[in-house]
């Protein structure tokens, strides 16, 4: 954008210079040659009144000046009777070009002897004196207008350009989830008011995001009571067996309450630009998890590269994720069940396990099929999808994909 503001502010001067001082140029031709002209018609005239009295072949003064008497004679500089000349002899005064020169030509009656004529030749470096040396002016003078414009348009398409660049970066900023950014509030009145506009959304976005976790925070409490209160009424029944069963039916119930609000609280941690490494999110997920499969008498390996797997998800989504596979996992299959965890490269991961499968393919006994369809629309989210169906081991595998930055 700063180049072609330059380059049309160029054009424009250089047209706008042309225009104006071309004309200048050829005025001061023309003013040089009449000058010149009026310097020999006046020495011509001088030379007139003298003419009666010249008896010999030289001149008062010095110079392209020539007498061409009524008898024949030239007294002055040596000249040749031109046509010119002898229509200047009939009584007529005029100036004439002689090639790259002019003649000025005075005709001066000599009484009885005819008609005499004096003759000034105007050489051509005569007519042009001055003009070089004023051309040279008028052209730096030109030039260094040419630079100043260039140098004012800089300036003005740098702060332009400054407050357009500082534009795009705060609408990065707000993009990838800064809403701390603001964008200030210089260059021209139509960017100022873009700037205030912009900032004004940055503020609302603030505001509805703090009403969002307002509402999330109330979400909790509002799930929350109630399920501990439940819970404390099936510690408080009289068959073990009942309240083991409401137990596992509350806790259950809390981790389904968890991942809503999990989901909930998305939007407030990723944006257009989130991404995370896949590998190292895994590495942190198996470790969490080996300490409760130890406690279960499971087996939890995992095959992970070694190298990072950038993708198109921030890491707490993908922790989440992977929670979510890893707990479906513990949660439908018996203790003692083999587990494997497993990245590659191209952006899946998946969750073996050695267990009854999928009751149809999709879902297990027992399960409501939120946690994984949480993990579902996370990867969609980040261009990839979740896939269900048969372990090699007979159990179930969960596979998701995610697209690489």
């Amino acid at each position: 954008m700063r180049r072609q503001l330059l380059a049309l502010i160029a054009a424009t001067t250089s047209l706008v210079l042309i225009a104006f001082l071309v004309p200048i140029a050829l005025l001061l031709r023309s003013e040089a040659e009449e000058r010149a002209v009026a310097a020999a018609t006046l020495r011509a005239q001088s030379l007139a009144p003298l003419v009666p009295e010249l008896t010999d072949g030289s001149l008062p003064a010095d110079g392209p000046s020539s007498v061409f008497l009524a008898d024949g004679r030239v007294i002055g500089a040596p000249a040749r009777r031109t046509p010119s000349v002898e229509l200047a002899a009939t009584g007529r005064a005029f100036t004439a070009h002689a090639g790259s020169a002019v003649e000025v030509l005075v005709p001066v009656q000599s009484g009885d002897r005819g008609t005499s004529v004096v003759r000034v030749l105007v050489r051509e470096r005569e007519l042009h004196r001055g003009v070089v040396r004023t051309w040279i002016v008028l052209a730096g003078l030109g030039v260094a207008l040419f630079l100043l414009g260039l140098l004012v348009a800089d300036r003005l398409g740098r702060r332009l350009v400054r407050s357009v660049t500082d534009l795009g970066t705060t609408a990065d900023r707000l993009a990838a989830g800064d809403l701390a950014a603001r964008a200030s509030s210089d260059g021209p009145r139509e960017l100022r008011h873009v700037s205030a506009e912009l900032n004004r959304l940055a503020a609302r976005i603030s505001e509805l995001l703090a009403e969002e976790r307002a509402e999330v925070a109330d979400l909790a409490h509002r799930l929350r009571t109630p399920l501990t209160a439940l819970r404390l009424n099936a510690d408080g029944l009289r068959d073990p067996a009942e309240s083991e069963q409401l137990t596992r039916g509350v806790q259950g119930l809390t981790r389904q309450v968890d991942e809503l609000i999990r989901t909930a609280r998305r939007p407030l941690r990723e944006g257009s630009g989130a991404h995370g490494d896949l590998a190292a999110v895994a590495a942190q997920r198996l470790a969490f998890w080996t300490a409760l499969a130890e406690d279960t008498g499971r087996r939890l390996s995992g095959k992970l590269p070694e190298h990072p797997v950038t993708v198109r998800a921030s890491e707490a989504d993908l922790a989440a994720a992977l929670d979510v596979l890893l707990d479906n996992a513990f949660t439908h299959t018996p203790d003692g069940t083999a587990v494997e965890l497993a990245v590659a490269a191209d952006g899946r991961v998946w969750v073996d396990d050695a267990g009854p499968g999928f009751v149809n393919g999709a879902q297990r006994a027992g399960s409501t099929g939120l946690g994984l369809d949480i993990a579902r629309r996370t990867a969609a989210a980040a261009g990839g999808e979740l896939i269900i169906e048969q372990s090699p081991t007979g159990g179930a595998r969960v596979t998701m994909t995610f697209g690489l930055t």
